[in-house]
Order: C-alpha cells, then sequence, then structure tokens
C-alpha cells in the first residue's frame, strides 16, 4: 500500500447509508449541541454601552466557548474524529439563516433601490484587505491556512466558496473555518466598538454606516446596527433596512468575487510571497518544495483536500 493510500485509508470516513444510521453514530454532537444553544439563548444578548454607542455579546459568543470547551484538549466530551464530523455540518446550518436575511432585504425593497450603485458595488473593499491581511498571515507562520484565512471576512457564504473550491478537508478550508470561529467569537466586538467610534465623528452619514456594516457577516452586522440605532434611533429602521439590504448582497456577489477574484488572487499573492517569508523565518518553503506542480499536501487547486 503506497503512502498515498495509508492516508487516504487513515482519514475518518462520514459517509452514511441513511439519516438513521448517522444519528446513531453522531448523536452526541446534536444532543450537546442543543444543550449549548439552549444555555447560550438563556444567557441572551448583553449590551455594554461604550462611548456613544454599545458593545454587544451575542448567544453565538457564549456558545463558541463552550463548545471550545467541550473539545478534547479541556473537557474532552469530544473525541477529535467527532469534531471533525461536527465540522462538516456547519454549512448546512447556517443555510437557513441565509435564507433569513434575504427575506429581510425584500421586505424594504424601496430603500435597496434607493441605495444604488453603493449596494452592489462596496463588496469590492472586501479584496484590498488582502494586501494586509495574507502578509500578517505569512509573517504568524501559516502556509496554505493562509489563502483561505486571508481572502475574505470567511462567513458564511466565503466558507462555502473555500470548502466547495478546495475541499472540507483541505488547509485552505481550514484556514476560513478557523477566522469564521475566531471572527463569532471577536468580530461582533469589534464591529459594535468600530461602529460606535466612527459615529462619534460625524464624518458619515448614518445611512452609510448602516450600508457599511452589511459585509457578509449577519452578527457583525447585528452588532454594528444595534450601536448605530442607539446613536441614531429616529433612523433605526433605514439603518436597519439598509444593513440587511446590504449583507444579502454582499452574500450574493461575494460568492462570485471569492470564486473569480479573492481567491485566485490570494493564492497568486500566496505563491510569490510565501518563500520570502519562509525565509525570513528560518523554514522550508511549501512553495519551492512542489513537486510536479502539486504541493506537499496535496490542495493546489481543485478539491485537494477530498
Amino acid at each position: 500500500m503506497t503512502q498515498k493510500d495509508q492516508q487516504a485509508s487513515a482519514k475518518p470516513a462520514f459517509a452514511y447509508a441513511s439519516l438513521s444510521e448517522r444519528i446513531k453514530v453522531e448523536w452526541k454532537i446534536y444532543l450537546v449541541a442543543l444543550v449549548l444553544a439552549i444555555i447560550a439563548s438563556a444567557i441572551g444578548k448583553i449590551a455594554v454601552p461604550v462611548g456613544p454607542g454599545q458593545l454587544i455579546l451575542f448567544p453565538i459568543f457564549y456558545s463558541l466557548i463552550l463548545g471550545v470547551l467541550c473539545g478534547p484538549s479541556v473537557a474532552k466530551i469530544f473525541t477529535s474524529k467527532e469534531v471533525k464530523a461536527a465540522s462538516k455540518l456547519v454549512i448546512v446550518a447556517i443555510c437557513p439563516f441565509i435564507a433569513k436575511l434575504g427575506i429581510s432585504a425584500g421586505a424594504s425593497l424601496d430603500t435597496v433601490i434607493s441605495a444604488g450603485p453603493a449596494l452592489f458595488s462596496h463588496a469590492f473593499g472586501d479584496i484590498l484587505t488582502i494586501f494586509i491581511a495574507l502578509p500578517v498571515a505569512l509573517a504568524l507562520g501559516l502556509k496554505r491556512e493562509a489563502i483561505g484565512a486571508a481572502s475574505s471576512i470567511n462567513r458564511e457564504t466565503n466558507l462555502a466558496v473555500t470548502t466547495d473550491v478546495y475541499g472540507a478537508e483541505s488547509a485552505e478550508a481550514r484556514g476560513s473555518l478557523s477566522i469564521y470561529v475566531v471572527g463569532g467569537m471577536l468580530g461582533t466586538i469589534y464591529f459594535g466598538l468600530m461602529a460606535s467610534l466612527v459615529a462619534a465623528t460625524g464624518i458619515f452619514s448614518p445611512l452609510a454606516l448602516g450600508l457599511a456594516g452589511g459585509v457578509g457577516a449577519g452578527i457583525m452586522m447585528a452588532a454594528a446596527v444595534g450601536s448605530l440605532s442607539v446613536i441614531y434611533p429616529a433612523q433605526s429602521n433605514q439603518i436597519t433596512a439598509l444593513a440587511s439590504a446590504s449583507q444579502t448582497i454582499a452574500g450574493i456577489d461575494g460568492v462570485y468575487l471569492a470564486m473569480f477574484v479573492a481567491l485566485p488572487l490570494t493564492a497568486w499573492l500566496y505563491k510569490k510571497l510565501e518563500p520570502r517569508f519562509a525565509a525570513w523565518r528560518h523554514e522550508p518553503s511549501e512553495v519551492l518544495g512542489e513537486v510536479g506542480g502539486t504541493p506537499k499536501n496535496g490542495s493546489d487547486t481543485g478539491k485537494g483536500g477530498e
């Protein structure tokens, strides 16, 4: 048996003949997830006044922390195999949330249309962050994980695209999922605080700030809208409508930007920058170590990780 076959056979299989068979094997994941969701919902949303706005902690913040504590590194409620099985359910779980955002934007169609081209073009600003995020990721020692981590804000649609392009087991998908989790814990705090600070300057229109809050991350949008609604209570409904519309559009055009611009651009920059940062860190270069155009971890293009 070749080394490649041994690695393939060592990977846990998560394919089941029926739904009942899957439940029999993974029942603990669903039960603990339900318990954690109930606990997080019972705690509820906590708003902490910060200057003219507020910092908001959402239930997902608590549930993520509780989930980490249940992992094999702390409480050991779950094994490593169960953690990998649970990670494949993320995309399925967020689909109803994406549909809900579309319904919210459709209810305020007049406001969406009045926003004009700005609503459809603001997502291009996300591409500029690649030139900042990728060098930082490489400086911290990330390899191909940096492609998934730095290519976008890595929320629902971005995570789905990266997983589909590179495969659920690829390094790129792991990088995207890592930022998804960290963003769920810290992103809401950052967005709520940043919205308050920017609004305090008085430079931008409240509606423009609401539009900017929809970057493709629902909980981050909610944090920004919560802060802005406290500062501008008279325009709360308009801010919410524009933010929801912007959030939905960012999810739609974000798919195509990720597939045709962000991911290819990040992969190209990775090939250019990784050898330089590897030399700076005095470690082997993954790009220079490619054999026959295929990286050592086999996740250059396509679903190499599958």
